[in-house]
């Protein structure tokens, strides 16, 4: 029999050897392998700490702990600490049973709960989705096990938590699609507006940038005292726990000076563990200084040696600030609903990641709640390598004539980047298809019936009948050399389309043109060889 009860002094010695057992050397939170470290947490009033333990042999089979308050400002947000289960004690439930547990303990405490599930298997993602819990996110490489592993994101929502959300958040594009996929799944119904026009915030005036001293710490207390109407970027601590704990918990504010007048501080941390880091909170007197501290911040983060993910929330109310973010690199990989108390309402966030390289998800196996969301992660950073070589080709590629720079970047975003190798098929000949190829760098050989028909170039493009009709390719397509191309496809031809049917009603012209022209070459083609 297995029962669930707090843990106690007496039980770190099991808790670590659990940790041990399951991760070996390689977990990304060694206090969990200190009995004296464990032994704090156990004793804090902010830290709730379970075991499942074997009535009959007396032996600790698993843990889970329960973080409470992690946010600011009160936040009632707690996030639930992984589940370690012993090898040993498997298949018995152990699981779900604490997780139970864990909910009965807090539902009364929180407003929300995260969880933090690793991607390298489903077995925690499927425990949370069968406890109430939403796929909020994708966090595409954010840990440091043996290697860099991703996490599916969960949230929960409690008591009037959704009665004080703030309705119709304002989004950029690049947010909506994954904002209206998690709404979905949370049971709301999608009230997003979105923000095409707001520009991101300019860093035109030059400051000099230094670390806090308690000097700057004053000044910088009272721009967040005078700005709090304008709750920005979210972070577990805020100035108000006061220097000392700032710097007893190794979070650090990087000041903006013109002058000698203090203007704004971007407060970060640093974690060596995961080599992973967070933005925390912002706090300026104006504008002039935000896009300077993000960016200063950030390659500061960049640079530290070993750091491969940063990560800020950002108010989904701000698409100024989002739009500022993706500028600078960051890409939305989560999003959660009411996540931030602000006065008397509950705030939607944006979180936003960037990744010192490409990500590596070739070793995540997602639960079926969690793929819907993963797949518009991995299509964003797909997307993020794409554009730039996208925008670069898009004044040779006919399907982009008449875009302007703005339009052509909402394109080339909603394309994936694909690559070809000599004699590679590209497209088959009868096959059912919904996407169109537009060809970056390369020749592709266009054959009927296994007889050359064509020959398509860099900035032509292939499928395009079976991208607009849904029918099966005509022909088929082979790569004569090494070919580069932009896939669109119809689901993201459709999105984008409702978004911005200006793109739209240009993009479908370009694709009726240009299919019309390589229908007469193949006309012109085949006559000349009739004669």
């Amino acid at each position: 029999m297995i029962s669930i009860r707090e843990a106690t002094e007496n039980d770190t010695e099991a808790i670590a050897d659990l940790f041990v057992a399951v991760y070996g050397d390689y977990y990304a939170h060694p206090e969990f392998h200190s009995r004296e470290i464990l032994k704090k947490l156990i004793y804090n009033d902010d830290t709730l700490i379970l075991v499942a333990e074997d009535k009959e042999t007396g032996r600790i089979l698993g843990t889970g702990s329960v973080i409470l308050d992690s946010g600011a400002f009160g936040d009632l947000l707690g996030e639930f600490g992984r589940l370690v289960v012993h090898p040993d004690g498997r298949e018995r439930g152990i699981g779900n049973k604490l997780m139970e547990a864990r909910l009965e303990a807090v539902r009364d405490r929180l407003h929300i709960a995260i969880v933090e599930n690793r991607a390298a298997h489903p077995f925690s993602q499927r425990i949370s989705n069968s406890h109430g819990f939403s796929c909020a996110g994708f966090l595409p490489c954010k840990v440091d096990f043996e290697e860099r592993e991703s996490i599916a994101y969960y949230t929960r929502h409690f008591g009037d938590a959704m009665k004080l959300r703030r309705n119709h958040p304002h989004l950029i594009p690049e947010t909506y699609e994954l904002a209206d996929q998690v709404l979905k799944s949370c049971g709301i119904t999608g009230d997003v507006i979105i923000d095409a026009e707001s520009p991101a915030y300019q860093g035109e005036e030059s400051y000099e940038l230094g670390d806090m001293t308690s000097r700057g710490y004053t000044s910088l207390l009272r721009f967040e005292r005078g700005r709090v109407s304008r709750r920005e970027v979210f972070g577990p601590v805020k100035l108000h726990v006061g220097l000392f704990q700032l710097h007893v918990s190794d979070y650090r504010y990087v000041l903006a000076k013109q002058g000698d007048r203090l203007v704004g501080g971007l407060g970060f941390h640093i974690d060596r563990n995961e080599n992973a880091a967070r933005l925390l909170e912002l706090v300026s007197a104006d504008d002039g200084p935000i896009r300077s501290l993000l960016a200063t911040v950030t390659k500061r983060c960049l640079e530290d040696e070993g750091i491969g993910y940063i990560e800020a929330d950002v108010s989904a109310y701000s698409p100024r600030m989002q739009r500022t973010f993706l500028e600078l690199g960051y890409l939305p990989v989560a999003y959660v609903p009411a996540m931030a108390f602000h006065r008397v309402e509950r705030l939607d966030a944006v979180r936003m990641a960037r990744l010192a390289n490409p990500p590596d998800i070739s070793n995540i196996q997602l639960h079926d709640a969690s793929k819907p969301v993963a797949e518009i992660v991995i299509r964003h950073f797909q997307q993020f390598e794409v554009a730039p070589r996208l925008a670069e080709a898009a004044p040779a590629n006919a399907i982009f004539k008449g875009l302007n720079p703005e339009q052509t970047k909402q394109l080339a975003a909603a394309c994936v980047f694909r690559v070809f190798r000599k004699g590679d098929r590209l497209v088959d000949q009868g096959a059912e298809s919904s996407e169109v190829l537009l060809i970056l760098s390369g020749c592709v050989s266009v054959s009927i019936d296994q007889q050359e028909v064509g020959v398509v170039k860099v900035g032509e493009s292939l499928g395009e009948i079976s991208l607009i009709q849904a029918t099966p390719h005509a022909a088929s397509a082979t790569a004569l050399e090494q070919v580069e191309s932009a896939v669109l496809a119809r689901e993201a031809l459709e999105t984008l389309v409702r978004r911005r049917p200006d793109i739209g009603l240009i993009l479908f012209r370009n694709l009726a043109t240009q299919l019309g022209e390589k229908l007469l070459r193949t006309d012109r083609r085949m006559m000349a060889a009739e004669d």
